[in-house]
């Protein structure tokens, strides 16, 4: 295809370029005419050519007979650099006059599939991480086993798999078929949002997930604020650990104390995944609330006139907790597993359109086993993405201690999984813009085009046909993070430090 950006995004530019509103199947037909280009596609359908192919809109010439189209174009070679050659008698018409033309024409030549200009990048076979040093090296992402005590890992897994039993499976349209999520889900948040000690914060915030708004969330029971304390820890001391950060990262105020905290949780998903047919597709996290690279890494002081408020990285915790499972990347944000069940989280890289003749994605599966902890990156949601694909089989979960002393031990097939997330403060949802539907966009980073972390780019696009019957209105826009008033941000607080010393 001439254009490998994301899908929604190309259906959001050809969208913005027609003169009419087009269904998404039309448009979807227009860009397999057009081999993905936009504003081909956009072409077809404002002139009416949608079913009359690529050509039509190209304006090709047509050939006017058949002895002109079996002979090809001029000065045509077979692969061993002679004229085609058989011998078929071809009647040509020229003005009035009719002659017999007898020429050698090789039909195969004429027929087969010409040679594809690009060449594919070798294919790389998926690669096992089973250990933090390779999770590391191969990925933008770190892993910690047993990271909470044995006791309250048990505790917390325990108080999940109950609450978890009245969990609800999400439901959206993907092309106007309603599916189901192949698991339970459920949303919870922190009594302060990380910021401030306003313990409100939570009741005044609609959040919308899959175009819908959310359910009110449940909040930290103690074994969650236990376990998420011991985890901001953890990642505080892995952020101050980075070199550097990216422009649009938060840039919260920093009192410069060794004791702060870098980064905290606001709120969790947790999903609850039983047997081993229970999954999730591959997919990267919207950044709607989360904002551009939302794990941050700690390089830059900030500097002011006034005292500064804590500064807060953005940062995705995910905790497994049960079953052994393994997860896969095509690259990914921060796990923690309180699963009892091992399974796999899968992580593969989205390669950017400029290196896709050049090298191609590869798949990291990481085994996580109960009680482990993934901690995603800043720039792993733009380069990757993730999934929990089903199993051919697993392992039963046995905890280490009983859910009530002296009581047994009872087996498991349930994995629980809880993603730590940061809200930033400057995505609140009352600062998210509307789409023509009158429902809250979502923000997604353009993974096709990205570059060196400077000048990528992240689209606004509507995601009301989640819910819609399938129905969008197909706006998008550019988000600016300036124009919006969003931030600080690491280069907006850059600037201002560097105005001041001038």
């Amino acid at each position: 295809m001439a254009d490998e950006r994301d899908t929604d995004t190309l259906l959001a530019l050809v969208s913005s370029l027609t003169h009419e509103q087009h269904s998404v199947e039309l448009i979807l037909d227009a860009l397999v005419q057009s081999e993905g280009n936009p504003e081909l596609a956009s072409q077809i359908l404002n002139r009416g050519h949608i079913g009359f192919g690529l050509h039509a809109a190209k304006k090709r010439k047509r050939a006017s007979n058949l002895h002109s189209w079996l002979k090809g174009p001029k000065n045509a070679k077979t692969d061993s650099g002679h004229a085609p050659s058989t011998s078929y008698g071809v009647a040509s018409s020229s003005g009035s006059s009719t002659k017999n033309v007898n020429q050698d024409i090789n039909l195969m030549t004429v027929l087969k599939q010409p040679p594809s200009s690009k060449k594919a990048a070798p294919r790389r076979p998926p690669l096992t991480l089973s250990n933090p040093r390779m999770v590391a090296e191969h990925t933008p992402c770190t892993m910690h086993l047993s990271v909470l005590p044995p006791g309250l890992a048990s505790k917390l897994f325990y108080s999940l798999e109950e609450s978890s039993r009245d969990w609800q499976r999400n439901k959206w349209y993907l092309f106007d078929r309603l599916v189901e999520s192949p698991h339970r889900t459920a949303f919870f948040v922190r009594k302060t949002d990380g910021v401030s000690d306003d313990e409100t914060w939570h009741e005044s915030a609609q959040y919308w997930y899959n175009g819908r708004k959310t359910d009110p969330p449940h909040v930290f029971s103690s074994e969650m604020e236990e376990a998420c304390q011991i985890i901001e820890r953890l990642v505080t001391e892995e952020i101050r650990q980075r070199p550097s950060r990216y422009p649009l990262e938060w840039a919260g105020g920093d009192t410069g104390s060794a004791t702060d905290l870098l980064w905290r949780a606001n709120v969790a998903a947790s999903n609850r995944y039983e047997g081993r047919n229970e999954s999730v597709g591959w997919h990267s996290d919207h950044l709607t609330y989360l904002g551009p690279y939302c794990t941050i890494g700690r390089s830059y002081k900030f500097f002011s006139s006034h005292t500064p408020s804590p500064r807060r990285y953005v940062c995705v915790a995910s905790l497994s907790l049960g079953t052994y499972i393994c997860l896969s990347l095509i690259r990914a944000s921060v796990k923690n597993s309180v699963s009892g069940t091992r399974r796999l989280f899968s992580l593969r890289e989205t390669i950017p359109s400029h290196e896709a003749e050049i090298r191609s994605a590869q798949t990291f599966n990481i085994p996580l086993p109960h009680n482990s902890l993934v901690i995603m990156h800043a720039s792993c949601q733009e380069r990757f993405k993730h999934s929990i694909p089903p199993q051919s089989a697993m392992d039963v979960y046995r905890p280490a201690h009983p859910r009530f002393p002296g009581g047994p031990i009872e087996p498991s097939n349930c994995r629980i999984n809880i993603t730590f997330r940061f809200y930033r403060p400057d995505f609140k949802p009352p600062t998210i813009p509307l789409c023509k539907c009158g429902i809250p966009t979502v923000l997604r980073p353009d993974m096709k085009n990205r570059s060196d972390g400077k000048k990528d780019k992240y689209w606004w696009t509507c995601f009301a046909g989640a819910q819609n019957d399938g129905k969008s209105c197909s706006m998008w826009k550019l988000l600016d993070v300036e124009a919006e008033g969003r931030g600080p941000t690491v280069e907006s607080v850059t600037k201002s430090a560097t105005s001041s010393t001038n």
